[in-house]
């Protein structure tokens, strides 16, 4: 198991935003959280990445405890988190985002890692010495989750990638999403996209106001009939 997240609660304030969630991601799979807006996607992926934490429950990662270590040690040990909004350096150029991703990699050259992700994403070749800023939204995408690879995680979370993008980006976001995954990139998705995120997803659970209350293969989920009428407009 790489990721182990156990009976964690997280609080805004006075705010019960997750409530005793337990789910865990295994070596090789794409894992998936649906859910409504506000049901607690993003705070749960901020939790596991140090961003917040919890104020109950336990997280490990790749066998090590993780829930109260700094979110740039968590970097270091192996875990991207890819933020929703995509977050792109944009007065920098393709290229300079990219090597911002390596800076915690040590003693080892670039290179090799920045020609993989221009083999995943041909665009940003291309457009390497251009400004991120001018760049459409789902080439930002793609240079956020190409900045990700750049430190070769072994469990990379992406949170809501396709959101804002039109219908054709989208399925090409998750013809790359799929690409990572069967060059060997564990992932943990989030997306609103419920219908996208389960066809690719070995396994699924859903969230309603801070608690998982389904979960099962991508497959039986996208079968289930609550889920389909919540979310699959079904």
């Amino acid at each position: 198991m790489l990721l182990s997240v156990k009976d964690i609660n997280v609080y805004y304030g006075q705010i019960h935003a997750i409530k005793d969630i337990s789910f865990e991601v295994n070596e090789g799979e794409i894992v998936t959280l649906i859910g409504a807006n506000g049901a607690g996607k993003s705070t749960t992926l901020k939790t596991i990445s140090g961003l917040m934490r919890a104020r109950t429950g336990s997280i490990e990662f790749d066998g090590k405890p993780i829930s109260s270590t700094p979110a740039h040690k968590i970097v270091t040990g192996g875990l991207v988190h890819v933020p929703e909004g995509r977050r792109i350096f944009t007065s920098m150029t393709v290229e300079e985002n990219l090597e911002m991703g390596a800076f915690i990699v040590k003693d080892k050259s670039n290179d090799d890692q920045l020609a993989h992700v221009y083999d995943l994403f041909p665009r940003l070749k291309e457009r390497r010495k251009q400004i991120a800023g001018t760049l459409s939204g789902g080439e930002q995408q793609m240079l956020a989750m190409g900045r990700g690879l750049m430190s070769s995680p072994k469990l990379m979370m992406l949170d809501e990638p396709s959101m804002g993008l039109a219908p054709i980006l989208i399925q090409q976001l998750f013809d790359i999403i799929q690409s990572l995954h069967e060059a060997g990139t564990t992932i943990l998705l989030v997306e609103q996209n419920a219908q996208m995120a389960l066809s690719i997803a070995d396994r699924a659970y859903v969230l309603e106001t801070g608690r998982i209350t389904l979960s099962g293969t991508g497959k039986e989920l996208s079968e289930s009939e609550s889920v389909r009428k919540a979310y699959l407009g079904g």
